[in-house]
């Protein structure tokens, strides 16, 4: 009984030892650079010189505070999450109705449609930001929130389009029969039947344009340029380079500020988020 009980455990440790190895290290190259991001925000600048990796010998709470009113992180997260609500709002309104129709009303291109939606989800934002920033400064939108808005729209909205698509296509068309012989129009049963129905689409989507948005720098520095409209990445970035600023502590603690609302968010809704990504890719 021992041989084959033994030959048992070392062929399933054979299997499975890898497999947890590799998603150990996955772990710690994940975790690692941030726990010392946490434990040197805890430091003062000549604590973090002579001990970068060690625990702090006395907490200095107090990083926190002088970050979040040096660096005026309040105002940024404030911008960023009016640029957050809005975007998704958008993408949900104009990717969902267009989702939409590519799923059930069979536009005539709609195959060359969803071509160019899948190269424009891959061109990055530099191929095209010389030729916006011209039109949005003509149209005066430039150095406003209002202008960034629509171009975060815009960039997010067409691999929102796909991933929804392949959540309306599974649904049956007979919820739809059903509420055209009630008399609803095509708006209201996106509305009121494939937009319920197909919830956890709409979820991962505004999760993903959410956390694309938040940290988002490139666009935000070309076409924001007034301090009291920077969103968070811009602000981080402007107290990181300030001349006087040398306290690598604070640096910390102020990095630790802007990552924790993200870190906070995708740990409550991972669950969802990851149901989301797995339903859409099985169902497209």
């Amino acid at each position: 009984m021992k041989f084959p009980l033994s030959r048992k455990i070392k062929k399933l440790l054979s299997g499975v030892l890898p497999n947890y190895i590799i998603l150990t290290l996955l772990l710690v190259f994940s975790i690692a650079p941030l726990s010392i991001l946490f434990l040197n925000s805890l430091k003062h600048t000549g604590e973090i010189a002579l001990s970068p990796l060690g625990m702090p010998k006395l907490l200095h709470w107090d990083n926190f505070s002088t970050a979040w009113v040096e660096g005026r992180l309040g105002h940024a997260m404030g911008n960023s999450g009016i640029v957050i609500i809005s975007t998704v709002l958008g993408v949900w309104l104009i990717a969902g109705s267009a989702a939409y129709a590519l799923a059930r009303l069979s536009p005539p291109g709609k195959d060359a449609v969803i071509m160019l939606l899948l190269v424009g989800s891959t061109l990055p934002a530099q191929a095209m930001v010389f030729i916006v920033y011209i039109i949005w400064a003509r149209l005066h939108l430039t150095n406003s929130l209002v202008g960034l808005i629509p171009i975060y729209i815009a960039s997010n909205a067409p691999f929102a389009t796909i991933l929804l698509r392949s959540f309306i296509v599974p649904v049956p068309k007979d919820f739809d029969d059903a509420a055209k012989v009630d008399g609803a129009s095509d708006w209201q049963i996106f509305r009121h039947v494939i937009a319920p129905l197909t919830w956890p689409g709409f979820f991962t989507v505004g999760l993903l344009t959410a956390l694309g948005v938040w940290n988002e720098f490139f666009l935000a520095v070309t076409f924001v340029r007034e301090p009291s409209l920077q969103t968070i990445p811009i602000k981080l970035m402007g107290f990181i380079s300030q001349p006087r600023n040398q306290d690598i502590g604070l640096i910390s603690a102020a990095s630790v500020i802007t990552i924790l609302p993200v870190l906070i968010i995708f740990l409550m809704l991972q669950r969802q988020f990851i149901s989301g990504l797995t339903q859409g890719g099985l169902k497209g």
